[in-house]
């Protein structure tokens, strides 16, 4: 899989407001009410990832969840962590 250039990462930024670029990854934090609630999250990003092959480096804190996204393979980002960072978005939508 290919990694993007810097300009393809920030055109696709522009969709994805709250995700931010932290070294050779894309970054978001999501908050929730409480802890339950976040792991609840936390296993349906599981899913997504599982069900595609891709794993992101996910941190907890009490009711705090950030996802880290790159494509280890590609050494970089690829159009798969845009997928998945879309996927997560969605799942707080409903």
């Amino acid at each position: 899989m290919q990694t993007l250039t810097e300009n393809e990462i920030q055109d696709k930024l522009v969709e994805l407001t709250d995700w931010s670029v932290i070294n050779d990854a894309i970054q978001r934090t999501y908050q929730f009410k409480d802890f339950v609630q976040a792991m609840e999250f936390v296993n349906t990003v599981a899913e997504m990832a599982e069900a595609d092959q891709h794993h992101p480096d996910i941190l907890v804190r009490y009711n705090k969840v950030t996802l880290t996204l790159s494509t280890h393979d590609a050494n970089g980002v690829t159009e798969k962590d845009f997928k998945l960072a879309t996927q997560a978005d969605n799942a707080l939508k409903g």
